[in-house]
Formats: C-alpha cells, sequence, structure tokens
C-alpha cells in the first residue's frame, strides 16, 4: 500500500527503461539530452546489471576476418557493410561520450589467429578492405604472421595472424560505471532490484508493474513510453521477440610474468576470444561446443566448455608457460536468425531494442541513438 506522498513523487514517469545496461543507460542519456524537462526512470532485476554488458571480455569489437566471411556466405554485401558501420559509429560514440580515459578505450591491436583449414580467408583480405574501405578509411586487415613467435602462440594451431586495425579493448566495468554515473548527473533515476513483472498499455499511459520483495506487493508505476532493453531476457515481456539467449562462459588467469601479448584476440571465427588484462589472460567462448546447451539465461558454468577453455590456454595461447585460474563467470548474450539488432516500435507506447549478437559494446550505443530519435519523434 503506497503512501500519499510516494503515489504523488514516484509513480509517474514521462519515460520508463527497462534495463540497465549499455543499451538502457544510453537510451536515458540520450533522452534527457533531447528532453531536458523529461522524467526518465530505468529499472534493472538486479542489484547489478544483469546479462553482458558488465560481464563480457571489454572487446569494442566490428568483426573479424573469418566471422564477416562466414556472414557473407548468409547475407549480402549490403548488409554486412550496413551492420559493420552501425558497429564503427557506436563504438564512435561511446567514445566520445565517456571518453577514451573513462573507459580505459586502447588500441593495442586487435588479432585473429588463423589455423590450417582457413588459410583460404587470407586472399579475401584484400576484397574485405575494399569492401569496408569507404567507412574504414584504411584497410581494416592486413598479415601480420611476423608476430606469431613474439606473442609466444602456438604454431601447431596458429598457422597465420591477420590484425584488424579498427578494433580496440576497454574496461567493461569502468564502461558501465561512467554510463551509470552520467545517467545520474543528468536527472536519469536508476531502480535495480526492480523486476518487472508485466506491462499493460493504456490509451494515456503504460503501467509497468514490479515486484516489491520488501512490502510483498506489486507496485504499479505509469509512464508515456515504456523502453524494453533487456537483450537475452527479453522474451520474459515480449514473448513473441525474435531473440534467443547465447551463454559466454569466461575465465581470468592471476597475473603471468613476463606475458609475451597485450591487445585482444578471436579465433574459430569469433567462437574464441582472449585479450591480456593487468597482465593476466582472460579467455572466453567456446558455445559453438553446445548451441542448444549455451541457448539459456543460466548464470552458470559448464565442465566441458570450461575444460575446453583450459585446453586452448595449455595448447595455443600459452603453451609451456604456467598459469593459475584466478575467476570464472558466464554473462548471456542474445542472437537471433541474422545478426542485425532488434531496434523497433511494438506499438503506440512500447519500443525496444536488443539482440546484439555479441556485440553489445559496439552497437548499444547506436542503437540507444536510434531509438531515442523514435521515441523523440512519436
Amino acid at each position: 500500500m503506497l503512501s500519499y506522498w510516494e503515489q504523488q513523487s514516484f509513480t509517474q514517469y514521462n519515460h520508463i527503461i527497462i534495463g540497465a545496461g549499455i543499451i538502457g543507460l544510453s537510451l536515458a542519456i540520450e533522452l534527457r539530452e533531447k528532453q531536458p524537462n523529461a522524467t526518465v526512470l530505468v529499472l534493472e532485476r538486479g542489484l547489478l546489471p544483469t546479462g553482458a554488458s558488465s560481464r563480457n571480455a571489454g572487446f569494442a569489437c566490428m568483426g573479424s576476418a573469418t566471422e564477416l566471411i562466414g556472414d557473407l556466405n548468409h547475407s549480402t554485401e549490403d548488409e554486412v557493410i550496413t551492420l559493420f558501420e552501425k558497429r564503427k559509429k557506436g563504438l564512435e560514440l561511446l567514445r566520445k561520450r565517456l571518453g577514451d580515459n573513462a573507459i580505459a578505450y586502447k588500441e593495442q591491436g586487435s588479432y585473429e589467429l588463423i589455423s590450417a583449414k582457413e588459410i583460404p580467408v587470407l586472399d579475401k583480405i584484400d576484397y574485405l578492405n575494399q569492401l569496408l574501405l569507404h567507412i574504414t578509411k584504411k584497410p581494416a586487415f592486413k598479415i601480420a604472421i611476423d608476430k606469431i613467435d613474439a606473442f609466444g602462440f602456438s604454431r601447431t594451431h596458429t598457422q597465420s595472424l591477420i590484425e584488424n586495425t579498427c578494433e580496440g579493448e576497454l574496461d567493461s566495468g569502468k564502461m558501465l560505471r561512467a554510463l551509470t554515473d552520467m545517467a545520474m548527473q543528468k536527472g536519469v533515476e536508476i531502480k535495480t532490484g526492480a523486476d518487472v513483472i508485466k506491462f499493460e498499455e493504456e490509451e494515456q499511459q503504460v503501467m509497468v508493474a514490479i515486484k516489491d520483495p520488501f512490502r510483498n506487493e506489486v507496485l504499479v508505476l505509469k509512464a508515456d513510453t515504456l523502453s524494453i532493453c533487456t537483450n537475452a531476457f527479453t522474451k520474459k515481456l515480449l514473448p513473441d521477440a525474435d531473440v534467443r539467449p547465447g551463454r559466454g562462459q569466461v575465465l581470468i588467469t592471476e597475473p603471468i610474468n613476463n606475458l609475451k601479448f597485450k591487445g585482444i584476440f578471436h579465433f574459430d571465427e569469433g567462437y574464441y576470444y582472449f585479450r591480456e588484462i593487468d597482465g593476466r589472460v582472460l579467455l572466453g567462448g567456446g558455445r559453438n561446443l553446445d548451441f542448444e546447451g549455451e541457448a539459456t539465461t543460466a548464470f552458470e558454468l559448464t565442465e566441458q566448455i570450461q575444460t575446453e577453455l583450459e585446453k586452448k590456454l595449455n595448447e595455443i595461447i600459452l603453451p609451456h608457460t604456467p598459469y593459475t585460474i584466478a575467476q570464472r563467470w558466464s554473462g548471456i548474450m542474445a542472437f537471433g536468425p541474422t545478426k542485425q539488432p532488434i531496434v523497433k516500435q511494438f506499438s503506440e507506447r512500447v519500443y525496444g531494442g536488443f539482440r546484439m549478437g555479441g556485440m553489445g559494446v559496439a552497437l548499444g550505443s547506436e542503437v540507444a541513438t536510434s531509438l531515442a530519435g523514435m521515441i523523440s519523434e512519436r
């Protein structure tokens, strides 16, 4: 039961956004910039953002060479180019908004380890560079085989190395902290531990029902618009949404003396990814070992994938180098039949931006900009 004061001051907003990840917070910032007098509320079901925004590897990625070639097998050139450009614009907007220092953004190189079966992709580098040149303004890919030994990788697996000149790395925690701080500075209200049960759209407003665990009752908030930015968890609120969760399992080592490489790295069409951070190796991926099993929203680890990650460390990344695992965790990404994100007005007052395809760091800001434009034009 609400008090008179609570009912007057805490239940009515211009815009409610569900999800306090990259998209939700960026959208809140955009709406406050476009509508300085609007009241904007962000609801997050966890005490910390739940999903992948703070549980990823900190890659600012737009697509490796083998990924893009793979995409071109079932998408048109225009579709691949358009999505690449969205990722590039999104990353540029994120960096401009927060500043490189605030998110620890670095361009220390992005490299793809090429196995023997992937050698034919080397012949397509010139084609990819030409395809993307009007976006990148420079060759996006170049062969860097001379760095394999310097990085200490196994020559048994790594037959060549492709450098991606357009990607970088960042600190996911600092990025999300900076977005949160900026949102609050701009007058955005953020409530964590707010589990949205359902919403109902009426002619003049949207009713958003939240479970209040302390009072053991349902709290109903009202808004002019509702935006659903819950990525892999969207089906809870939009059951018909064409989105499928994909769990990403990760591990990180203790600091390793004289680690030979810095930067971010991919292999196996992006299904595995690793980087140096604070002298440690962070390695994630492997969902291609069990697509069905990893299509889940459960934050768990599996022996199969964790064992394979350690095998990759031993045989490919750190051959003959001792290490100790410090932490393991998982994040939940969202995928669909294509890699295109869903950015859509679902009804008169309900909007959504989700299905980042594992590229939320790059895509999130651009998706939020598109959503904010839709909402402001209504």
